[in-house]
């Protein structure tokens, strides 16, 4: 089944039991989108987000929101305010992990992006500890049970789509710490086979440690038809030590979310996911990025059955 096939059985019996988007005060005048997912420190519950004017592209800083309301989030005044797109987070060791892409012009012209990571226990004062790979967007972290740290890449070029058909692939690999990230590292972590088909691509953008021993990963699957290029919320599941998938599925949809507007018309069907958070109710909120100008939550069930659940080390 090709996934313009998954997305047609998804969008048929697709179960969505809320629908919001957030709203971030004190920037007026910006976008906030593809945010993080939100997450607790010190007992106040907070969100990254991507903070842009939306006739500007590729010149965007990440801010923290603190929770103010029912999807509704404030600008945290006096804090770190840092130059990259698309911030993601992970606890690791007990501290904060962020990330972001960071994006490099020379004389007006795009040169080259990459990830970087910074660490730390006080939001207002994270360190930065390494660089990803030159073009390489997309990389993400969790802990395992052992102390070890799962890594995900994920590399897209021209010479991929060569040799595989898809656009770009999910790498995995294992460190021991934080000491042990670096490019390299990053750059030849092993493929996950089979996950994209011919012109399709994504990546991860949050991963969980699930009582299984496996990793739950929330990522997004994307393809173009013409002009139009669809990003999508997926889900699948990793077994660490044989680096084979399971359970790869469709979670949301742009529709699914609620109606607003796209940054360029190319995006009217983009949701760059976030990742998800549990719910009492057992069902978990997922967090996405739409129309690269909004940010948006639904309810979906939990995406992994069968495997136990998300494990907080």
């Amino acid at each position: 089944m090709n996934l313009l096939e998954l997305r047609q059985q998804f969008e048929a019996n697709k179960r969505i039991y809320e629908s919001a988007k957030l709203v971030f005060h004190g920037v007026e005048g910006f976008d906030v989108y593809n945010p993080s997912i939100p997450f607790e420190w010190n007992g106040k519950r907070y969100i990254y987000g991507r903070v842009e004017k939306r006739d500007e592209w590729a010149r965007s800083w990440v801010r923290l929101f603190e929770q103010s309301g029912p999807d509704e989030w404030t600008a945290v005044p006096d804090t770190m305010i840092y130059q990259l797109e698309d911030p993601y987070i992970s606890v690791v060791n007990k501290q904060l992990v962020l990330g972001g892409t960071h994006v490099r012009f020379n004389q007006g012209q795009l040169d080259t992006f990459y990830g970087y990571f910074y660490k730390g226990h006080d939001l207002h004062d994270l360190c930065y500890f390494t660089t990803g790979p030159d073009y390489m967007k997309d990389i993400r972290l969790v802990e395992l049970r052992n102390g070890k740290i799962g890594v995900f890449s994920r590399p897209r070029n021209e010479e991929i789509r060569k040799q595989y058909g898809s656009e770009s692939l999910v790498g995995f690999t294992i460190i021991d710490s934080l000491d042990a990230l670096s490019p390299e590292v990053i750059e030849n972590a092993p493929n996950i086979n089979g996950l994209f088909r011919k012109d399709e691509w994504g990546g991860c953008n949050q991963a969980y440690l699930l009582e299984s021993g496996k990793i739950g990963v929330i990522g997004h699957i994307c393809y173009a038809q013409g002009d139009q290029a669809t990003y999508m919320n997926m889900s699948f599941v990793l077994d660490p030590q044989t680096n084979q998938f399971s359970d790869l599925k469709i979670i949301g949809t742009r529709p699914c979310y609620p109606d607003g507007p796209a940054k360029k018309a190319h995006l009217n069907d983009c949701a760059f996911t976030a990742g998800i958070e549990m719910r009492p109710d057992g069902k978990v909120n997922l967090y996405s990025g739409i129309g690269d100008t909004e940010a948006g939550r639904i309810v979906i069930d939990y995406p992994f059955e069968g495997e136990g659940a998300i494990v907080t080390l």
